[in-house]
Order: structure tokens, then sequence, then C-alpha cells
């Protein structure tokens, strides 16, 4: 009887029957739905049901628009999710009073739930339909609609800055994995050094060399001791556990979100928001505000990527600076194993020994840094060539001629005003472009990824060619004399070959992509957008080699 009397206007104006109007309440009580949007799906005009509305409760009405929204300092004292269920939200509080928007202004558990919310009790009512209000509420918190809170475009430029700043940790990862590097290659000049010096002392002994002998190893044992100083800290960061698990993107059908923001962030997705899909399928028809928002997830999952392929390079990094410490260790094994065969047992002996057992811990060290980088190769190249096959930002933006909608298959006209040029398009232009910017980056963050392989097949081919050197060098110096030692020359010119054909398979494909990569020329262009202007009035500013 009362959702009959609220209506009542709609059978004064004949646009209903009586009968009618009872049996849409009846089937709206039934499947447990608001009235006024079965009437509307019915075919009764939105201004109608919003004159009943207004007519009942003798206040004015107001229309989901994109222009009304609360202020941030008036949100964010209120749980999005429990006002879109009590259906009323403040537009406006002052010390005294505050005009709100609600379903039912006249139910008593709302004014309660209202004035002891708020501690107000002066309260300003304007009714709106469910609908209108629940986008009311989700446009003063920033997201689409049935987007959690997390869709929002703070939030999502949040997630950015962690990520962002994970990079930059996994950035000084690598310096430092490559400082290492350096101090290892000191480690083996060094090590170069001292053995020149002792095989000379071994031949000549005492004598008029003896001082330049003397100044060679002790250069050595400096450039040694100052690698190992160096090595250290790569050698903790190679030892870090790095995970690089990346989510689906989906174009903002779900959305990035991070946890425990003050420790190490954890990054996981929503489940998929309802009709997510369709709202973004309908780009042509949606708001520039709604489009900056689905931006701004395009964003944050384009930055996603780029850290994801920043934690492979990583771990490659330590790849190879793991076998840089293997091709150290090769070196002082194969110097130790020749001085051992060389010359006979004695003093010496011990430190020949030792060279050796050094060698070959530094040697399996090296290959259990070897073994995470081989999988991030492997992960990362498929990431790289995954990513290249799916959609692009600029599939879903600028489709192709065969793909763009009819505007009859639009699902709504944009009513545009005078005030929407330049100003609000100009505000969604740049965010399109600050996308499609962040979209090349991610094209150079593939490319420096399959760069990185590159580097990381041929570091296994020198250290295969360092293995399969000593292998050769001692069998073709000791000969097949002694069965054992052969043997064990031939298992490590064989184990160097085995590893120089595993370098190969990872470079040629990484080179043969980086060929097909477009930033590898000489001059540049680019183009400088004013979203004031026609596309063919913007400017154009050129770099060349010569001018930088």
């Amino acid at each position: 009887m009362i959702e009959e009397k609220k209506f009542e206007r709609l059978v004064r104006r004949k646009l209903l029957t009586e009968e009618e109007l009872r049996g849409a309440i009846k089937e709206a009580e039934d499947y447990r739905r608001y009235p006024e949007e079965l009437l509307i799906e019915k075919g009764v005009p939105k201004h109608e049901i919003l004159f009943c509305l207004s007519e009942n409760y003798g206040l004015p009405f107001i229309e989901y628009d994109e222009n009304v929204a609360a202020s941030y300092f008036v949100a964010r004292r209120f749980d999005m999710e429990r006002q879109k269920r009590a259906l009323w939200f403040p537009i406006s509080i002052t010390k005294e009073s505050a005009e709100v928007i609600a379903y039912e202004p006249d139910k008593a558990a709302v004014i309660e739930d209202v004035k002891e919310t708020l501690g107000i009790g002066r309260i300003s009512f304007i009714v709106a339909l469910p609908q209108d209000l629940i986008r009311v509420i989700e446009n003063s918190y920033d997201v689409n609609p049935n987007f959690p809170l997390s869709g929002a475009r703070t939030p999502l430029a949040k997630v950015r800055t962690y990520l962002a700043e994970r990079r930059s940790l996994l950035a000084s990862y690598r310096t430092s994995l490559a400082k290492g590097r350096t101090g290892l290659a000191f480690i083996r000049t060094g090590v170069s050094f001292m053995a020149i010096a002792l095989v000379l002392f071994k031949i000549f002994g005492l004598g008029y060399l003896t001082i330049i002998e003397g100044l060679l190893f002790a250069a050595g044992a400096l450039m040694t001791a100052d690698g190992i100083i160096w090595y250290l800290p790569a050698r903790k960061v190679g030892k870090k556990r790095m995970v690089c698990s990346p989510t689906e993107p989906t174009w903002g059908t779900t959305v990035l979100q991070a946890s425990n923001p003050e420790g190490d962030p954890a990054f996981s997705r929503t489940e998929p928001v309802a009709d997510a899909d369709n709202l973004r399928a309908g780009w042509a028809g949606l708001s520039p505000v709604m489009r900056r928002r689905f931006l701004a997830s395009d964003r944050t999952d384009l930055a996603e990527e780029r850290t994801i392929l920043a934690c492979y390079r990583t771990i490659m990094a330590s790849a190879r600076t793991g076998l840089a410490f293997t091709r150290t260790g090769i070196a002082f094994a194969g110097f130790g194993i020749a001085l051992l065969r060389q010359f006979h047992l004695g003093p010496w002996t011990i430190f020949y020994v030792s060279l050796i057992l050094v060698g070959v811990l530094m040697l399996t060290e090296g290959f259990y840094w070897y073994l995470p980088g081989r999988r991030a190769g492997k992960d990362g190249f498929e990431s790289v060539i995954r990513m290249g096959n799916n959609e692009t930002i600029w599939d879903l933006v600028f489709p192709p001629c065969h793909k763009r909608p009819n505007w009859e298959e639009v699902s709504f006209a944009l009513f545009l005003r005078k005030t929407c040029s330049p100003g609000i398009w100009a505000t969604t232009g740049l965010a399109l472009e600050r996308t499609v910017l962040a979209d090349r980056r991610n094209v150079m963050a593939r490319l420096r990824t399959i760069m990185a392989r590159s580097r990381t097949g041929m570091a296994f081919i020198r250290t295969g060619m360092s293995i399969s050197a000593v292998g050769a060098g001692l069998l073709v110096y000791f000969g097949l004399a002694n069965t054992g030692w052969a043997i064990f020359n031939f298992v490590l010119l064989v184990f160097g070959l085995v590893l120089i054909a595993d370098g190969l398979y990872w470079h040629i494909p990484a080179e043969k992509i980086r060929r097909q990569f477009p930033y590898c020329f000489g001059d540049m262009e680019i183009v400088v957008p004013d979203y004031g202007k026609p596309t063919c009035d913007w400017g154009k500013a050129i770099f060349s080699n010569e001018e930088l």
C-alpha cells in the first residue's frame, strides 16, 4: 500500500493502470528488487519515477552526474561498501548541518543512522534512485561501477609507487652484483699474477728475478684482497631469495592491490569485477573520468610487468655473478692442479691442494647461483613472448578498422558540453598519453630482459670456454700418460662444451628477437601533444646523435 502511494502519480498521468502498478510492485517484492528499477525496465521514463519520489517525500531529487561528488575529506570518513548498503551519503557537512542524498529519507532508521553517524541534528535530504545513489557514492571514491575502493586512482598510484620502489631496490641489487663481478675479475687477475710469480720462482729459484717475482706476487695478492672486498656485498645480495610471481593482467576487470604496505608489500588481485569486461568493451561510450580510471589500472598492470621483468633480470644478473665466481674457482683449481702435477710432493703440496679445494668450493657455489638464473631466464623469455602476443593499449583504445564498433552498437551516446572541450578531454588525453608511454617503457623492458638473457648466455659460453680451456690445456700439456687424470681432463672438456652449447641456445634466439625491436636507430622524433588543438597542429621534438 505504501509503495502504491509512492507511485500514484503514474496512475494519475495514465502511464500505468492500478493493476499494472500493483503487479510491478508484487514482482519487485518477489525478486527482491527495487520497484523503481523494475518500472524503468518496463518502459516508464526515469524522470517520471523521480517526480514520483520528489512528490512523495516533498524533497528535491538528484540524478547521478560526475560533478555530484563529496569532497575527499568527507568521503574518507566513511566506508564505501557500508554506505552503498545503507543507501545514504553526505554531499556536504558543516558544524551544524549536512546535506544528504538518500533513497528512503523518511525512514526512522535512516534518519537515526544519519544523525548518529554524522553527529549533527539538522539534516537536509535529497532523494535519489538506488543506482544513481550508488554511482554518486562510487564517484566520490573515484571508482567505476561495482569496483572496490582499491580500484580508485589514488590507491592504484600507491601500488605503482610500491612497484617503483621495488624496481629501485632491484636496480641497486643489480649494481651490487655488477660490482661483485668486477671484484671477481680483480680476483682472477690477481690469481694470474700470483701464478706467474710462483711458476717463475719454482723454475728459477732465488736470484735477481726474485724481487720482480715478489712484487708481482704482492700485486696479485692485493688485487685478490681488493676483489674479495668488492665481492662480499654482492654475495649477500646473491643469497637473497627473490620470487618473481606475476599476476595475470586483465585490462582493468580485476584490480592489482598491495598488502602490508609498511613492510615488504605483497601484491594480489581482486576477484573479477561484475560486468567490468562489458564496461571496458564499451570504451567509446565511457565518460572521460571512467576512462581515466581504467587507464590508471592499465598503468598499474604495466608497472607490475616491468617490476617482474626487473626481477627476472636481477636473478639473471645473480647467475652471471655466480658464473663469474665459477670462472674464478676454475682459475684457482686449474692453477692448483697444474702445480700439483708439475712439481713433486713437498712442503708446497699443502698450498697446491688448498688452491684446488678453494677453487672447487667456488665452482660449486657458482653453479648454485646458476640454477635459479637459468629458471629466471626461461620464465623471463616466455613472459616476453607471451606479453608480446597479447593485446596492447593500442588495440583497446585505437582498434583496427575491422574491430571498431558501429555507433549503433555503442551502449549509449556520450553527452558533451562545451565546457568539456578541451579541459576534461585534455586531462583524459594526457592520461592516455602516460599509459601509451608506459606501454612503450614495457616494450623496452622486454628488450632489456631479452638482452639480459643474451648476456647470461654469453656468460655460459665464457664459463664453458674457461672449463674447456683448463681441460684441453691439461690434456695437451700432460698427455695421456695417467689414465685417471686423462679422463678427468676429458670430462672438463666435454662439460665446458655442453655449457657453450647451452649458452648459444640462450644467446641466438635472444639476438634474433633483439633485432626485431625498433629501438636501435640514430635520430628520435617525439610528438609533443596539445590536446587543446587538432592532432595535425601538434609540434614535434627531434633529437639526433650529433646533438646529444
